[in-house]
């Protein structure tokens, strides 16, 4: 492209090539990225191309619409149009094919990298294998060990435990039926009788009795 066709030779090719209308902005959007144009030398080689007849310029109201000679074409006729109508179907449905293809394969490949490589898999696996081996050296020790509980011994364990909560319920109640008794001739409150008798409750141990 010169400078001096200020990029006229460029939008003819192009609008040859896709033989389709198009405004100077769909031009000016469609070549400014790679060719880099300004909008406004693209609306004058346009006007230009149309003014020498390179081009064809239609206007609707506000609208300018640019596209390519049809002179230049060779007619077509009905048999080579149904030609390209089944080429269109024909390369349309190897385009939706190909896309489907490659949506599965996005999917499998999201898959892989979601996966762990064969040295993680490794290094994974022998963490692993140390890992067991410390429950199995865990286990023989516990195994081996001499000081197990029986189960009568547990069963005993559990029952004196009962006795004892029991035991510790009963001897509650007692002394809170003794200590309300007195307070009914006690001139003070009943946190100062127990400060001054020198009693701790449970409450003030922070323990409650457990269930049987």
């Amino acid at each position: 492209m010169s400078k001096k066709d200020n990029g006229a030779s460029l939008i003819l090719a192009y609008l040859n090539e896709k033989n389709r209308p198009y405004s100077a902005q769909d031009v000016f959007c469609n070549l400014q990225k790679q060719h880099g144009l300004g909008k406004t030398a693209v609306v004058k080689a346009m006007e230009l191309l149309a003014l020498e007849g390179k081009i064809k310029e239609k206007t609707y109201g506000k609208q300018k619409i640019y596209f390519a000679d049809q002179a230049q074409f060779k007619d077509v006729n009905d048999a080579d149009l149904k030609a390209m109508d089944c080429q269109i179907s024909e390369l349309s449905a190897e385009v939706q094919s190909l896309t489907q293809s490659c949506r599965q394969l996005d999917a499998e490949l999201k898959e892989l990298n979601s996966s762990l490589t064969t040295e993680e898999m490794i290094s994974e696996i022998r963490e692993l294998k140390a890992e067991c081996s410390g429950y199995r050296a865990r286990l023989e020790k516990i195994k081996s060990a001499t000081n197990h509980v029986t189960p009568e011994e547990k069963d005993k364990v559990y029952k004196d435990r009962n006795v004892y909560v029991k035991e510790w319920r009963k001897r509650k109640r007692l002394a809170s039926d003794m200590i309300n008794a007195i307070l009914e001739g006690y001139p003070k409150s009943k946190k100062e009788f127990l400060d001054e008798a020198g009693v701790e409750t449970d409450e003030d141990c922070k323990v409650v009795v457990p269930s049987t």
